[in-house]
């Protein structure tokens, strides 16, 4: 049987919106409680995450960026520049545990603790660039573990499956020129969505140059037109791409219940 790590820390909890939020500790509490109701929690490895080194965040994010954000939580702002991401005191450190829970994902399946992961972590990550934070985004997570499979487990190439309601900006613009992460990005189309960002010919840049794929969809769009989408364009790609690691980037707001 496939062993699967369990990622999880209970100080996620403490980055709490000021006002009411779809980002909110609740959204983690439901997931946690569902799987535990469900027993699955207790047949995974449990990790939990410690926080991360300093080479491994800088590895994705700018020190300014990170100074920033640091004395935001420290001065008790209510936002990061716009009111969709909010901070509290703890923020910068939960950002840093989450990032963290990433990485420890990535470490127990890279050392052969387990078969895969999931990370329950939070604060969400794929909108968060080099610079800057938005869209409830602080740190990209996904970024993170990619590069820490890179440079402490020597992964070559890394791909980053990203499905949400929204495109993955932040990610998608990390990776840009870089050959060797390929970013696959399944979303509703930019013409209908925040960010407005991840139509088809964004495919990257430079030595970058096609190892970002964007697939915008439909709004309605369901099971039937995104397993076409996942066999007739993801596929193939990674078929070319031969990656030696896979990050998935799970957004579930895309589902029909889910006000976002």
């Amino acid at each position: 049987m496939k062993r699967v790590a369990w990622i999880y820390h209970p100080d996620y909890l403490l980055h709490t919106p000021p006002f009411e939020h779809p980002e909110s500790p609740e959204r983690l509490v439901a997931i946690t409680d569902h799987l535990g109701r469900a027993g699955l929690i207790d047949r995974m490895v449990p990790v939990t995450p410690e926080y991360p080194e300093d080479a491994d965040i800088l590895s994705v994010h700018d020190r300014d960026y990170l100074n920033k954000l640091e004395n935001a939580c420290r001065r008790g702002d209510l936002t990061l520049d716009s009111e969709d991401t909010f901070l509290n005191r703890h923020s910068f450190n939960i950002a840093l545990l989450s990032a963290a829970g990433a990485i420890a994902g990535a470490k127990a399946v890279a050392e052969g603790t387990a078969d895969r992961a999931f990370c329950a972590i939070r604060p969400p990550g794929h909108h968060a660039g080099r610079d800057v934070g938005m869209g409830f985004c602080l740190l990209n997570n996904a970024a993170v573990a990619a590069r820490y499979l890179q440079a402490r487990h020597g992964v070559g190439r890394v791909l980053i499956v990203d499905w949400d309601v929204h495109h993955g900006n932040g990610t998608q613009n990390i990776f840009l020129e870089d050959p060797t992460v390929f970013y696959f990005s399944i979303h509703e189309h930019p013409t209908f969505l925040y960010p407005g960002t991840g139509r088809r010919w964004e495919i990257g840049k430079g030595k970058g140059e096609g190892a970002t794929l964007n697939a915008p969809m439909a709004p309605g769009a369901g099971d039937a037109e995104y397993r076409t989408t996942f066999e007739n364009t993801l596929e193939p790609a990674v078929e070319r791409f031969r990656p030696e690691f896979i990050l998935v980037s799970a957004g579930f707001d895309a589902h029909r219940d889910d006000p976002l």
